[in-house]
């Protein structure tokens, strides 16, 4: 379970793909927080 295995953030960082264990865009609260208003407001 290194760089070569494609399941695991090691793996993602070192083939440049992203998927569950990294995803694209960090989720962060604040990251959700401000999704959730922008759901309430429209």
């Amino acid at each position: 379970m290194g760089r070569g295995d494609k399941k695991t953030k090691k793996g993602k960082i070192f083939k440049g793909s992203y998927g569950k264990s990294r995803n694209s865009r960090p989720t962060s609260s604040s990251a959700k927080r401000a999704a959730a208003a922008k759901l309430q407001v429209a």
